[in-house]
């Protein structure tokens, strides 16, 4: 089968997802870290109503979704440069983060969200048992 294709729709599509257009920006700007036995990130979504955030995690696929609301449309703009609309961010998630336990808190136009690594990603002591002179000596060794 021969297909078609269209290398100028294809740089829209990609320049639509990294800029976003009028009508669904993307600008949600994030920092990520890891803090001792999590790992955090922050978004800036400064102006949008706390209500309006959806974050699901599917999988290891984190996707947060925020709305800032349109002005009524009664006022004369001057300028417009901080963007309206819905913004969508997902974040793909190593299986070493326990996403049962997401923890989400919004202040001051700032979502941070604070993601534990799993118990079974976290370093453990294992015991190796040896036959040398005693038998019954064990060795603790950080696995």
């Amino acid at each position: 089968m021969l297909m078609r294709t269209d290398p100028f729709r294809e740089l829209d599509r990609l320049t639509q997802q990294m800029l976003g257009t009028p009508a669904r920006p993307s600008m949600m700007p994030m920092d990520a870290w890891r803090d001792g036995d999590s790992f955090v990130v922050e978004f800036d979504l400064p102006g949008v109503d706390p209500g309006s955030v959806d974050i699901d995690v599917e999988r290891n696929v984190l996707t947060v979704k925020a709305e800032r609301s349109p002005r009524s449309g009664d006022e004369e703009m001057i300028a417009s440069e901080r963007p309206r609309g819905l913004f969508s961010r997902q974040l793909i998630l190593g299986d070493t983060l326990d996403t049962d336990k997401v923890d989400a808190r919004y202040d001051e136009g700032v979502l941070t969200l604070r993601i534990p690594v799993a118990e079974k990603a976290k370093p453990r002591k294992v015991q190796i048992q040896h036959h040398g002179q005693d038998a019954h000596s064990q060795r603790v060794i950080n696995a």
